[in-house]
């Protein structure tokens, strides 16, 4: 069984983001990048899926610029066994990754498709989705357990009421949340390894996609700063100051 697995170059979580001057973006020069987390989940989970002899090749996709091929070898330091980086150096909103994605989904005859939820950068929490619904297949969102078994996947979800469990034919698409699993630590054996794995190299033509935005960010401006506390000594106070905020 093969599973494709995508990445996402992100800005690091734990870098705080600073919104540019001009307000047309964020600042993104000398700021550490690495993989979306919810990404970095989705590929562990595939690396113990091959380990328990469920998953025989994990392919590794990304799409982006050149410095994106970081993004890939990483994922191939994590136990991927080769990688397909799509070259695209301008901005990929989510409908266009998810064309491109499936176009390569199809290419690779994949059984599973791993996802992280949402990424951290634009938190749009569509592409897996859109995926699914592109490729017709069954789709498992918020996965925080993930069961192989012939062909069909047994996926327990995180949803508002508490957990749902679905079972899904394969080939299916599966989103991943924090809960599924905590990442490996890669060491430096596993880091050395991943420069000599393969990556080939598409771009959004070679699979049949063009590159469209359909929304236009007009601008970004930073959350204004949180006021201070108020320290009331009676529930009677508490009433008083919610309603003087218009807040009952």
């Amino acid at each position: 069984m093969k599973a494709l697995v995508s990445v996402k170059r992100v800005v690091d979580y734990n870098v705080r983001i600073q919104v540019k001057p001009d307000g047309s973006g964020v600042v993104t020069d000398g700021v550490k990048f690495s993989v979306n987390p919810f990404d970095e989940i989705a590929m562990e989970e595939a690396v113990r899926l091959k380990e328990k002899g469920k998953v025989t090749e994990i392919v590794a996709v990304t799409i982006g610029g050149a410095k994106s091929e970081e993004t890939l070898r990483t994922a191939l330091a994590f136990g991927a066994d080769r990688a397909v980086h799509v070259k695209e150096e301008g901005e990929v909103q989510p409908l266009t990754a998810a064309q491109a994605l499936a176009a390569v989904f199809k290419k690779e005859g994949a059984s599973l498709f791993l996802l992280g939820k949402q990424a951290i950068d634009d938190d749009a929490n569509q592409t897996g989705q859109m995926v699914a619904a592109l490729l017709d297949l069954p789709q498992a969102t918020f996965a925080s357990k993930i069961e192989l078994e012939a062909a069909k996947a047994t996926v327990t979800r995180e949803v508002d009421a508490g957990l749902e469990t679905l079972e899904v034919d394969l080939p299916a698409v599966v989103t991943t949340d924090l809960r599924l699993n905590e990442p490996r630590y890669l060491k430096l054996p596993d880091i050395m390894k991943a420069k000599k794995k393969p990556i080939e190299a598409v771009t959004l033509g070679d699979l049949g996609v063009t590159a469209a935005a359909g929304l236009k960010a007009s601008k970004t401006v930073a959350p204004p700063k949180r006021s201070k506390g108020v320290v009331v000594k009676t529930t009677d106070e508490l009433i008083a100051a919610l309603k003087g905020k218009g807040l009952l």
